[in-house]
């Protein structure tokens, strides 16, 4: 193991302490709010709890535009 000495390790260890707490939380729930969609179904985690109207609707939107793709096209 060429880089196994004890100067690379703590070289690795300080690095590591260099992380920012935004990309450590990556995937974290702390500091976001729950938007509960589809009686339950759907749990969406947003950060501003002021846009939980916005995300309703987009998500709305969203899954009536996704059905409508796969709905046939009446024959003209």
């Amino acid at each position: 193991m060429k880089k196994d000495t004890l100067e690379y390790r703590m070289m690795q260890e300080n690095n590591r302490l260099k992380i920012s707490d935004a990309k450590l939380q990556s995937g974290s729930l702390a500091g976001k709010y729950p938007v509960i969609l589809d009686g339950g179904k759907t749990t969406i985690f947003i950060t501003d709890k002021s846009k939980e109207a916005e995300t309703r609707q987009n998500y709305e939107s969203r899954m009536s535009n996704r059905f409508m793709l796969f709905a046939k096209k009446p024959k003209v």
